[in-house]
């Protein structure tokens, strides 16, 4: 899916006489950097009931966990960022958190914006616009 849209906008931008510069983002870790409170922000402004946004809210504020490392284990600890490895909800509660990195995509200034799970790739017709693209996606999610 992101290669075939990556191709798509590729192909385009050849056949128009432009360059395509890319940046090819892969967020490490992504779904443990997932700060609550944005997300929650972020799910507000999706206007989400209120009721699942408590739900939500208690779901992740109360998340625990501990560390097993051969035959020993760590003391429990409240998980205060990020999202659980192999929840249905996580793919879904990730995406309206790096939602607004998608819209940076601007078609009339030759910028796109292509995205997958946790990779990203920036495209744009120049060295320049990549750079801004790039900043302003920095500036966006700085923490990643």
């Amino acid at each position: 899916m992101l290669f075939t849209q990556f191709v798509i906008i590729v192909d385009k931008c050849i056949k128009g006489g432009d360059t395509v510069n890319v940046c090819a983002i892969d967020l490490t870790k992504a779904y443990d950097k997932v700060n609550h409170n944005s997300l929650y922000v972020k799910l507000m402004k999706k206007d989400i009931p209120l009721q699942l946004l408590e739900l939500l809210e208690n779901w992740l504020s109360n998340s625990l966990a501990c560390v097993k490392w051969g035959s020993s284990w760590s003391h429990i600890f409240n998980v205060t960022l990020g999202v659980m490895q192999g929840s249905v909800l996580s793919p879904l509660l990730f995406t309206v958190y790096i939602d607004d990195i998608g819209r940076l995509q601007n078609n009339r200034i030759g910028t796109f914006v292509v995205m997958y799970a946790d990779d990203i790739l920036l495209l744009a017709s120049s060295v320049t616009a990549l750079q801004k693209l790039l900043w302003v996606c920095e500036q966006t999610h700085n923490g990643y």
